[in-house]
């Protein structure tokens, strides 16, 4: 079942009901202190509440994706359109980033370990073409979301494959996700199946229904 929330059944009305209760959240305001802090003057973003675990959120699905059979596809306007299965992925360059993640909800958690392949590295390989200024996550779930190219050129975006030393789980976006540890985190699409370099945006699937497309968390971007 896709992510825009048409499946039918129990998990279909669970979609409908949870995306219901965000655009209302987003047509509100909720959680908007008003106080933006631009200059990143205090680690914790306004509005955010700081967490001890790892919070699991997600549209009522869960992919069950076995490594064996994950794959990694890098296409549009690049020069080298790569796919890698995930024994290639652990063969790539890899690297570890330490994070904080942010949430729109209003939790945070510090210090995230995360292991994988830093999308400079991606870039590197596929050699994004000049007009290519938008990234478009796709994920197995049906899920799309949309970051500027500048976002993903970052040092500290990664594709990663494990958190805290430790293999990502299923809950938790399992076995591959992107983490952009300066945005919100829907951002960081979970299941990730896609990377598309593309000349146009191409708003997500929560973009699409109240929230904000660029979600940086110090100028409490969280609704559109």
């Amino acid at each position: 079942m896709s992510e825009d929330g048409s499946g039918e059944g129990l998990i279909g009305r669970i979609k409908e009901k949870l995306i219901r209760t965000k655009q209302k959240t987003a047509a509100e305001g909720r959680h908007l202190t008003g106080v933006p802090d631009k200059a990143h003057a205090r680690r914790l973003p306004p509005g955010q509440n700081l967490v001890k675990k790892w919070p699991v959120l997600d549209l009522g699905i869960q992919p069950d994706i076995p490594k064996q059979e994950w794959s990694l596809e890098v296409t549009g306007l690049v020069a080298n359109p790569a796919s890698w299965n995930f024994e290639d992925f652990l063969k790539l360059p890899q690297s570890q980033f330490t994070s904080d993640i942010h949430c729109v909800t209003t939790w945070s958690l510090y210090d995230n370990r995360w292991d994988g392949v830093a999308a400079r590295t991606i870039l590197e390989l596929v050699q994004p073409r000049p007009e290519a200024r938008h990234v478009i996550f796709h994920a197995h779930d049906g899920y799309t979301t949309n970051i500027r190219r500048e976002v993903f050129e970052e040092p500290d975006v990664i594709i990663a494959h494990s958190w805290e030393g430790k293999p990502l789980t299923r809950e938790h976006g399992g076995p591959v996700r992107a983490v952009v540890p300066k945005w919100y985190f829907w951002k960081s699409a979970k299941w990730l199946r896609t990377i598309e370099f593309s000349d146009v945006d191409k708003p997500g699937f929560w973009e699409q229904n109240g929230y904000h497309n660029e979600a940086d968390p110090w100028k409490e971007e969280r609704y559109s």
